[in-house]
């Protein structure tokens, strides 16, 4: 029997049922103006909170992949554990990982490569209630045609390893790299928008010795992603900027939401 990873926040998150995940999506999706110009993303950075919160956010840099909804096989997807603690990389020794849209087969072949790296270790618990992954695999599920996954969840792991692993990928032409993150959290609307200012500033100029754990719940895939960046001379645009009191919520306390592309 294959083993399959389920859903561990469809029905809060995002819908459950596939028609009202589908509908939901493809309206952030079609809200977002896509200018013949535009460079499809190698690497994005997207926020993982609830769709209500933060799914227009994300489809701002999800709607651009759609040109190369063909090409793109393989999507590398890093975030942070928000239920397990630990130091590395985390992978799973899942087969596929389940939506209501369906399973999305992960590359095993790929991830067992990755293990040769001393601070990558299979480590499912970490992948078991994981949202920070989970949210991001309907978008992917609606604008690619057919991908493999390759899924990490990053504990305590320095920014430079990370770039080390995401280096194996980044000059591959059918692979995207998709880090979640979300930015400040629970702070007053005009405060979250100066810190999230600030720390998008940070990840535009690739400064991510200053990012601080207070900036970013995924500082470390971010990190990592921003280390690479600076290696080989990338540059990285903030293509939307928002927070929990401009969508759904009030203004007494927000949560930040950046999406960023690297071309």
């Amino acid at each position: 029997m294959p083993n399959i990873r389920q859903p561990a926040v469809s029905g809060s998150f995002y819908p459950d049922k596939p028609e009202d995940l589908k509908a939901m999506i493809s309206g952030y999706l079609q809200q977002v103006a896509v200018s013949p110009t535009d460079k499809v993303p190698k690497a994005i950075i997207v926020p993982h909170a609830g769709y209500i919160y933060s799914g227009e956010i994300a489809a701002s840099a999800y709607a651009l992949l759609q040109p190369k909804y063909k090409t793109i096989k393989h999507v590398v997807l890093l975030g942070p554990s928000h239920k397990v603690g630990f130091s590395g990389l985390a992978l799973s020794h899942a087969d596929a990982f389940n939506t209501p849209l369906g399973d999305i087969a992960l590359d095993t072949q790929a991830i067992a490569s990755l293990s040769h790296f001393s601070f990558v270790h299979y480590r499912d618990q970490a992948h078991l209630f994981e949202h920070s992954l989970e949210v991001q695999l309907p978008f992917l599920q609606l604008i690619l045609d057919s991908f493999q996954l390759i899924p990490i969840v990053a504990g305590d792991c320095p920014a430079e390893q990370i770039a080390q692993l995401l280096a194996l990928f980044y000059d591959q032409d059918d692979t995207l790299i998709v880090i979640s993150s979300d930015l400040s959290h629970f702070h007053d609307y005009a405060t979250a928008q100066r810190l999230d200012k600030a720390t998008s500033e940070k990840i535009e100029q690739l400064d991510y010795q200053h990012l601080g754990y207070d900036s970013a719940c995924g500082r470390v895939p971010v990190s990592g992603l921003l280390a690479l960046a600076k290696t080989k001379n990338l540059q990285i645009k903030t293509i939307d900027l928002k927070n929990s009191g401009d969508t759904a919520g009030d203004k007494n306390s927000v949560v930040g939401y950046g999406a960023y592309v690297i071309n």
